[in-house]
C-alpha cells in the first residue's frame, strides 16, 4: 500500500469520525429554539424639494409594509427616520441616525440580520463622499466608524447618486454594502431606490422560485430594471449598481463577473419558516449548515492564497460535512 493511498484512507477515516462528532453534537444540544432577530432602519435625509419629499415618503411606506408584511420582520424592528417636510416623525439626522443605530447595538447578537437603506441624496467634492441628513451630513467614513462593531450579519444599500465611495469605506466581513453608482462621476439623480421599492415588493423577485428572497435576488431584480429604464427611453445609463460582500471594497455589477455575491445569496430578507423556528432540533442543523456554508464562501476567497492541496482538502471537508448536515435537515423536515 503506497503512503498516498495511506493517507486517503486516513483521511476519508477522519471524515467520518468527524461527521459522526458533529451529528452527536448537534443532537446532544440543549433543546432551545434558535430564530434570529431581524432588524431594519429606512433613513430618509434632506428632501431636496417638495416633489422628492412626497417620493420618498412612498418609497418608505413601500419598504416599510414589504419588511413587515411581506419578509415577516417585527414592526418595531423597522425604524423609519423621515425628512424634513414630515411634521411628528423622527427626522434622518445624525443624532437620530446615532441613536437608533446605538439601540441596536445594544439589543442586536450576531446571529441577527441588520438592514439600512439610505434614501435621498449624496454628494461627492472629490475628497469624500456624504449622505445629505436633515442637519449636518455624514461622510462614508463616520458612517463606517458608526457601524464598525454593530453586532450581526450588516445590509448597507445606499442608493444616492455618488454613493459608489460608500463601497469602499464600508467594506469588511460580514457586510453586504450595495451602492447604486459604479463611479463616484455619476452625481445624477438615481432611479434606483424606485426599482429597489419595487423589487422587495413583488414576488417575482424570487429568482431561484425557492420560496425565499435573498439580497442578492433584490440587487439583481434592481439592477435589471434600472438597465431596463434606460433601454426603454433610449438614454446613456448613468448609474450601475455594485454589490461587494467579500470586504475587498470592489464589487460587482449585475450580470458582472468576480468574487462577490456568495455571501449575499445566502442572506434571506424572509424569516426561518416556522417548522424550523419552533424545532430546536431543526433549529440547530440549520444554524450549523449556515455557518458552514458561510465558511465555504470564506474558502473559496482564500483559493489563490492557499497550496492547492491543503485547498482542495480543507474544501472536500466542508462539502461532506455540509452535506451530511443537509441530509440531517431534509430527515428531520
Amino acid at each position: 500500500m503506497t503512503q498516498m493511498t495511506q493517507m486517503r484512507r486516513l483521511q476519508g477515516l477522519a471524515m467520518r469520525l468527524l461527521g459522526s462528532l458533529v451529528a452527536v453534537m448537534l443532537l446532544s444540544a440543549p433543546a432551545t429554539a434558535w430564530a434570529e432577530t431581524r432588524w431594519a432602519v429606512i433613513v430618509s435625509g434632506a428632501s431636496g424639494g417638495e416633489k422628492y419629499a412626497e417620493q420618498m415618503k412612498q418609497w418608505r411606506s413601500t419598504l416599510q409594509s414589504s419588511l413587515v408584511e411581506r419578509y415577516g420582520f417585527e414592526a418595531a424592528r423597522v425604524r423609519v427616520l423621515v425628512d424634513e417636510s414630515v411634521s411628528g416623525g423622527t427626522t434622518g439626522s445624525a443624532a437620530n441616525v446615532k441613536a437608533v443605530l446605538g439601540e441596536i447595538r445594544k439589543g442586536a447578537s450576531d446571529d441577527d440580520l441588520v438592514l439600512l437603506i439610505l434614501l435621498g441624496h449624496g454628494t461627492y467634492d472629490g475628497d469624500v463622499a456624504k449622505f445629505n441628513l436633515v442637519g449636518p451630513d455624514m461622510v462614508a467614513q463616520e458612517w463606517n466608524t458608526l457601524l464598525s462593531g454593530l453586532p450581526g450579519r450588516l445590509i448597507v444599500i445606499n442608493t444616492t447618486a455618488a454613493s459608489f465611495p460608500f463601497l469602499e469605506a464600508l467594506k469588511g466581513k460580514g457586510r453586504v454594502v450595495i451602492t447604486a453608482t459604479n463611479s463616484a462621476a455619476q452625481k445624477y439623480a438615481t432611479v434606483f431606490p424606485e426599482y429597489l421599492v419595487k423589487a422587495m415588493s413583488e414576488a417575482s423577485t424570487d429568482l431561484d422560485k425557492n420560496g425565499r428572497t435573498s439580497i442578492f435576488e433584490v440587487f439583481e431584480a434592481t439592477s435589471l430594471a434600472v438597465k431596463q429604464h434606460y433601454e426603454q427611453r433610449g438614454q446613456l445609463t448613468t448609474e450601475r449598481a455594485l454589490l461587494d460582500d467579500n470586504g475587498d471594497g470592489v464589487g460587482r455589477e449585475e450580470g458582472g463577473e468576480g468574487p462577490d455575491g456568495g455571501m449575499a445569496r445566502l442572506w434571506q430578507l424572509d424569516a426561518e419558516p416556522a417548522a424550523v423556528a419552533s424545532n430546536p432540533e431543526l433549529a440547530a442543523l440549520v444554524k450549523r449548515q449556515r455557518g458552514l456554508e458561510a465558511q465555504a464562501e470564506e474558502l473559496k476567497r482564500k483559493k489563490g492564497d492557499m497550496p492547492p492541496a491543503e485547498w482542495q482538502a480543507e474544501y472536500e471537508q466542508l462539502m461532506l460535512e455540509l452535506a451530511r448536515v443537509s441530509q440531517e435537515i431534509r430527515k428531520r423536515s
